[in-house]
């Protein structure tokens, strides 16, 4: 029998969303011995809708380490009970995205609408006869929709020298959200 990562994340799924999580990433690292074969799950907490508190400032709670471990514990029993994994021992690892958590798709840049963040995009922005233009972007996100990111950069340092080197520039930026390749969360501390 082959390894069915799509029957992994269902359990996964199934699990985490028993608990009021989400599952953002399920991998599987093959390599040899028990040290080298990981199953690796990264974990979110469902967020809640709550009028009280603006989205971006604090609107989500994160995933404790007892989430972790409660995940870990039911999804390593029924992926043993139902030899979803027929590739011999492997390494079980259960996660939260952390404090510079990856955003990847359309709903995570909806959720973090006001928080910082930095992204690189595939195509540069603002090519011109005389610049190559930009492909490293960081700054405040202030909407996102109709799959399209608007990003405040005039928080960013990078921006300001930018700015004095060559003079003008854009504070905002508006985005395609097919352009970005890779983007996450800045902390605030």
């Amino acid at each position: 029998m082959a390894f069915d990562l799509e029957k992994v994340r269902e359990i996964c799924d199934r699990v985490a969303l028993s608990l009021g999580l989400e599952i953002m990433d399920v991998e599987f690292l093959g390599g040899a011995g028990k040290q080298g074969r990981v199953l690796r799950i990264t974990l979110d907490r469902v967020p809640q809708p709550d009028a009280s508190v603006p989205s971006g400032e604090g609107a989500v709670l994160g995933v404790t380490l007892d989430d972790c471990a409660n995940v870990s514990r039911e999804v390593s029993t029924i992926l043993d009970v139902e030899d979803v994994v027929p590739v011999g021992e492997y390494v079980l690892e259960v996660s939260s995205p952390g404090l510079d958590r990856p955003l990847t798709r359309p709903r995570d840049f909806e959720r973090f609408v006001g928080s910082r963040m930095k992204l690189m995009t595939r195509e540069p922005l603002g090519v011109t006869e005389t610049s190559k233009g930009n492909r490293h972007f960081e700054g405040r996100l202030e909407s996102f929709a109709d799959g399209v990111l608007k990003l405040d950069l005039s928080e960013s340092k990078k921006h300001r020298r930018r700015q004095k080197r060559h003079g003008g520039g854009e504070e905002k930026i508006e985005i395609a959200f097919e352009n970005i390749e890779r983007a996450h969360l800045v902390p605030e501390l």
